[in-house]
């Protein structure tokens, strides 16, 4: 049997004529989409997080009660004048898969988080019906990744909390398609709980597009 190969020109036409918005859709998503999949994080998810930067700045969480519930943070709060203490500076890397965040207090204080990679992660998207539409085509979605696993240690103003078990919740949000891109991921949540360790920082992602645009 012979196997004739069509000339190149032939085949460009062939692709030229195939609509655009066919390979576009290809990470569309359909109205009422929704995925959760927990596994094991892949050479693709490892490179997405490499292209992740936090911004450098990020914000302690509390509620009503203010700081009075929060616990493991040694003497960040003891002799401050500062009347903002929410406020931190926050210098991270994502290297030999593990997190490492320093923060640094208003009040000049600093402390270090080394979180390592867990065995597995959630990936969460899901059409929220706000009829915002994504730039490929259907709905824009709301995703999140997650991340929960054992802090590796921890210094300064953290070292005081951190025993073992303590462990991180990591959560980066954002919107976009049904493909996973850097750009999609806009914002940040950590959580830490322990035996001695309660406390949520928040903050927003430098490498994330604005949640109007696709990812």
């Amino acid at each position: 049997m012979k196997i004739r190969f069509l000339p190149a020109a032939v085949v460009l036409a062939v692709i030229l004529l195939i609509p655009a918005n066919l390979f576009a859709c290809a990470c569309c998503a359909e109205k009422g989409f929704y995925s959760i999949w927990n596994g094991k994080p892949d050479r693709y998810n490892l490179e997405v997080l490499h292209k992740i930067d936090f911004s450098k700045n990020a914000e302690l969480y509390s509620d009503a009660a203010g700081f009075d519930n929060l616990k493991g943070l040694g003497d960040l709060f003891a002799n401050s004048q500062d009347s903002d203490l929410s406020q931190f500076e926050l210098a991270d890397s994502f290297a030999a898969k593990t997190w490492t965040f320093a923060f640094t207090g208003s009040n000049g204080k600093p402390g270090k988080l080394t979180l390592p990679l867990p065995a597995t992660m959630l990936s969460y998207k899901v059409d929220i019906h706000d009829g915002k539409p994504s730039a490929g085509g259907g709905p824009l979605l709301y995703k999140e990744w997650r991340f929960k696993g054992n802090v590796r240690s921890g210094s300064g103003f953290f070292k005081s909390g951190i025993v073992n078990p303590t462990t991180y919740f990591l959560v980066l949000q954002g919107r976009g398609n049904a493909c996973d891109n850097a750009e999609d991921f806009t914002n940040w949540t950590l959580e830490i709980n322990g035996k001695r360790a309660n406390y949520r920082f928040m903050g927003t992602l430098a490498s994330g597009k604005t949640a109007d645009s696709d990812g």
